[in-house]
């Protein structure tokens, strides 16, 4: 356990002192820490052995994810995005249903082994772009600012939308009995999760960000502390969320971006800390992903599937 962890924070280490050079090539923080863990894992050389259960392995994702989404939310331009909001709004009311409509049609002509609806569900799974690997380029400056908020407010949103098309999916697949039609069961589910997605991340943050002020104002945190209340307040919209049968990851991006208008003086110190623990969280979650999951299955790769994730 102790080598592992120690290969694993020296990998981290290195990567750190020089990950301003890295940013400028074309391979992004996420893709160099699932080869390493691909490489040092059972399938390559064997240094790392890690036995990690699926569960855990999920819980960890989804918490750096509702990190990384509460912080990119936070540091949002709403002066930019309200000025081109049309950007994301295509991406999400048009590219999402579009890239699954593209990954069925795929799907069916690669998989004949598939379903229509088990070729549907891996469409509805892939499509959404993933927050900590569209980060480089969000806080890329030679971006320009319409489209890096655009595509933050997309990556931060897309998750929440796929979730109930998922279940409706999985329900057709594995035929599950429902008085429902498929049209009315995927209105409410998306309006449910991503309504109680919101109006969670909204209550807790908009309570919680008076209580951090009035806190602040009465010099009741000491230093130390200020690291902690951000990243507890990330996690708890989106635990909550998920808990009242909402979108979490909503609730993270909504919560994120109330947090950054309500809090303008202090944001900046407040959110490193939930920056870099949402940095380090993501990087070790790929080294998990590259040896205990791709490296796992990596032996069962056919042309079909490497065509298809191309």
């Amino acid at each position: 356990m102790y080598e592992n962890l120690a290969v694993i924070a020296v990998f981290v280490f290195l990567y750190s002192i020089v990950s301003a050079k890295l940013e400028k090539t074309s391979f992004s923080g996420a893709i160099l820490f699932t080869g390493f863990g691909l490489a040092l894992g059972p399938t390559g050389l064997g240094v790392l052995e890690l036995d990690i259960d699926a569960e855990l392995l999920r819980t960890l994702a989804e918490l750096t994810l509702a990190l990384v989404l509460f912080t990119d939310a936070s540091n949002a331009n709403l002066r930019v995005l309200k000025r081109s909001f049309h950007i994301p709004q295509r991406l999400l009311l048009l590219g999402l249903p579009l890239t699954i409509l593209l990954g069925v049609g795929a799907g069916l002509f690669l998989f004949d082994h598939l379903t229509f609806f088990e070729v549907a569900l891996l469409a509805t799974m892939l499509a959404p772009t993933d927050a900590a690997l569209g980060k480089a380029v969000v806080t890329d400056n030679r971006v320009p600012s319409n489209l890096r908020e655009g595509l933050n407010v997309e990556s931060g949103l897309n998750d929440g939308i796929c979730v109930p098309i998922l279940f409706v999916f999985l329900t057709l697949a594995t035929k599950m009995s429902t008085e429902t039609s498929p049209i009315l069961l995927t209105v409410k589910q998306v309006v449910g999760e991503i309504g109680i997605g919101m109006v969670t991340g909204f209550v807790l943050v908009f309570i919680g960000n008076w209580l951090l002020n009035r806190c602040l104002d009465l010099d009741w945190i000491t230093e130390t502390w200020h690291q902690l209340p951000v990243p507890a307040l990330a996690v708890a919209c989106f635990a909550l969320a998920q808990w009242l049968g909402g979108s979490g990851f909503i609730a993270s991006f909504a919560g994120g971006l109330l947090f950054g208008k309500l809090e303008k003086q202090r944001k900046h110190k407040l959110l490193l800390a939930a920056e870099g623990t949402g940095d380090t969280l993501a990087l070790y979650t790929w080294v998990l992903f590259g040896s205990a999951v791709v490296g796992q299955f990596f032996e069962q790769f056919t042309w079909q599937v490497v065509v298809y994730s191309i």
